[in-house]
């Protein structure tokens, strides 16, 4: 059983890969560990030596700025050596895989591996070749784990809990793995997700997963406590899902129009980057009463802090407690 640094927490998994099949104490561990950051990371000194001696690798193999940068900040205020590795001038670019990349790393016994790449699945098979601990940063379309966590963090704060609450996911749900975390985890603690996207940016057979699903953005939003926005990925899309953009705006884009059918004190949220003008007003996204963006960057260092302490000082890994 792992264990973690501070309180003696419990966390029974070597890696974290994706959030489905968490248990809802196993999240409740992540997220009670997280919030003990949160204050530190307000203080002026918020390093502490926890993970002296520790070596967490970044290894990105798609770009990033708020993960990454958030992921190499919890690193160091936690103590640890962090290296962020280029991909773009490493071997990978010359032809070595994933395989090849992994004993290359595995060699120079890092204690952590934070992982991003654009493939589904890379993740975990990487995991099952090294020795250290892997926290997956976002796998292709599949599952973006430290995301879902401090969105939870965030709503949490706010409402005091996940049970029972309305959370409304719009936009590209297709190729958006924020939004099959955010649905293994929600559903997981008591929340109910409806998805609302036009039907060709909602996959097949996605009701399985245990959500309602909307195409009308004055429906979906009906009564809904969250409204959580997400960027159109025209980076993954490979043929004609839109008619365009204007019109995706017109009938997908939040303003406060379609904004006024949620609750009155519903939270906005949006992972980021965000388009503005696209998926989301400015003024509605700047709305210091409602909207939690900025809060959900300032949670994402907590809870990379909280996973990282725990996996790195998990004994299965090699970790003392």
């Amino acid at each position: 059983m792992a264990k973690g640094g501070k309180d003696n927490v419990h966390f029974p998994h070597r890696h974290l890969l994706g959030i489905e099949g968490l248990s809802p104490e196993e999240i409740s561990i992540l997220l009670d560990r997280s919030e003990t950051y949160v204050n530190q990371n307000r203080r002026a000194d918020k390093t502490t030596p926890l993970l002296h001696g520790r070596t967490i690798i970044n290894l990105f193999f798609e770009d990033s700025t708020r993960t990454r940068t958030s992921f190499e900040l919890a690193g160091k205020r936690l103590g640890g050596d962090l290296i962020n590795m280029s991909v773009a001038t490493s071997s990978v670019k010359k032809g070595e895989t994933l395989i090849d990349t992994a004993m290359t790393l595995n060699a120079m016994h890092p204690d952590v591996l934070v992982v991003r790449h654009p493939h589904s699945g890379a993740v975990k098979l990487l995991s099952e070749k090294v020795n250290c601990a892997v926290i997956n940063g976002g796998d292709g379309s599949h599952e973006h784990p430290t995301q879902a966590l401090l969105d939870a963090l965030t709503i949490r704060r706010r409402r005091g809990g996940l049970s029972g609450l309305q959370v409304a996911i719009c936009g590209d749900i297709l190729h958006s793995r924020v939004a099959r975390s955010n649905i293994h985890l929600l559903n997981t603690m008591g929340a109910r997700v409806r998805l609302i996207a036009p039907k060709t940016l909602i996959p097949p057979e996605v009701e399985r997963l245990g959500v309602e699903i909307f195409h009308d953005m004055n429906e979906g939003l009906r009564d809904c406590d969250i409204v959580m926005m997400l960027r159109l990925q025209r980076e993954r899309m490979h043929g004609n899902f839109l008619p365009s953009i204007r019109e995706y705006f017109h009938f997908f884009g939040l303003d406060y129009e379609k904004l006024s059918n949620a609750k009155e004190d519903a939270l906005i949220m949006h992972p980021g980057p965000m388009n503005r003008g696209v998926e989301i007003d400015t003024d509605v996204a700047d709305d210091v009463g409602r909207s939690v963006i900025r809060e959900q960057v300032e949670m994402g260092v907590a809870v990379r802090m909280a996973v990282l302490e725990l996996l790195a000082l998990n004994p299965d890994n090699g970790g003392n407690a």
